[in-house]
């Protein structure tokens, strides 16, 4: 249980966050990047499922991007082309990419490992592949335009202002949801399985049971964000759900730290101004995956526990010993000597180093 010092600290951020998401697409305070933060919003949502399903379980995926696609081409074929009320055609697209989810997943989790890994990567691929061949439907290579915009009744939200508050109410939703799933007995199943899949079923544990279910919830979560992108945009094409994608969601989940809810948004936002604002200007697919894959490396070697968990932890360390700060750090400045020493007398002992004997 947390003291009350440790709530208070967690309402306060709490309150900051929100406080600074209600002021955010005003134009006197950051109202020109709200379409960044409408992005950042929608991956938050895809992101989040990945974190329940690769931090707290241990599977792996690599084809999050095809439910996102799912979700979008379901969204906008149904409310384009039959008609259908736009918050509907949304539900039946959840109802739908959910119950995929649910008919694939029991026999892909009976995989473990790369296997599971590229069993993932193979439904993405075989999905991206069907948004481009059923051009009927899709729109093929070129996507699908002319997507109408969410409203309630004769409120229509046809601006970004009002798509920013529509989507961070359900990313808002979506985070807290989670964090409640996490706290639950069903959140510490989850890390059970993820510790020790056998020892998880020796204490009662369905474990088949609970990975399709999470597999089941982090598609619907991916679907829902691409209806809201696919509202959003008004134009949809299979280049926004290709491998790329799915890589980009794996670095956001692991920038924001796997096993943290709240780190998503830290991970999305990183990602989304690394790849709308930085890499923009290159527009090559291949100088973008060698980035993210270099990203990918140096955090999983240096921060496993994700960069957003890392400052966090620093943070909360610092808050406690920022008293004693001086002392700690001239007594880390002795040591640096003899650690240099140890390291060196290290490599000078390794075979590296050695000249071959005769």
């Amino acid at each position: 249980m947390l003291s009350w010092s440790g709530k208070k600290w967690i309402y306060i951020t709490t309150a900051m966050l929100l406080v600074f998401l209600i002021l955010f697409p005003f134009d006197w305070f950051l109202g020109q990047y709200t379409y960044l933060m409408i992005t950042i919003g929608i991956s938050t949502m895809v992101t989040v499922g990945l974190c329940l399903l690769m931090g707290y379980t241990g599977q792996i995926s690599l084809g999050q991007a095809a439910f996102y696609g799912l979700g979008a081409y379901f969204s906008a074929v149904l409310s384009t082309k039959y008609g259908y009320n736009p918050w509907l055609a949304m539900l039946i697209a959840a109802v739908v990419t959910g119950a995929f989810a649910y008919i694939i997943g029991y026999p892909m989790f009976r995989l473990r490992g790369n296997y599971l890994a590229i069993a993932t990567l193979a439904v993405g691929m075989i999905l991206g592949i069907l948004f481009n061949r059923l051009s009927n439907y899709t729109g093929g290579p070129d996507g699908m335009a002319g997507i109408p915009h969410l409203s309630i009744g004769g409120f229509a939200f046809d601006t970004n202002f009002k798509r920013y508050f529509l989507v961070w109410f359900f990313c808002l939703a979506v985070l807290f949801l989670s964090q409640n799933i996490v706290r639950s007995r069903t959140g510490r199943a989850l890390r059970a399985i993820h510790g020790n899949e056998a020892a998880a079923e020796s204490l009662g544990i369905n474990v088949a049971q609970f990975k399709v279910k999470v597999f089941v919830l982090s598609a619907v979560y991916a679907s829902l964000a691409g209806s809201l992108y696919a509202y959003h945009a008004n134009h949809i094409g299979p280049s926004s759900f290709d491998f790329l994608a799915s890589v980009k969601f794996v670095v956001m989940a692991v920038i924001g730290g796997l096993a943290s809810i709240w780190g998503a948004i830290f991970g999305a936002g990183t990602t989304r101004l690394l790849s709308d604002q930085i890499l923009l200007g290159f527009n090559n697919n291949q100088v973008d995956i060698i980035i993210y894959g270099l990203i990918l490396m140096l955090i999983m070697i240096l921060m496993p526990e994700g960069l957003f968990v890392s400052i966090k932890s620093g943070t909360l360390w610092l808050r406690t010993n920022w008293r004693a700060l001086p002392s700690i750090m001239k007594t880390k400045r002795d040591e640096l000597p003899a650690r240099i020493k140890y390291l060196f007398g290290r490599l000078l002992s390794t075979r590296l180093w050695r000249k071959p004997e005769p």
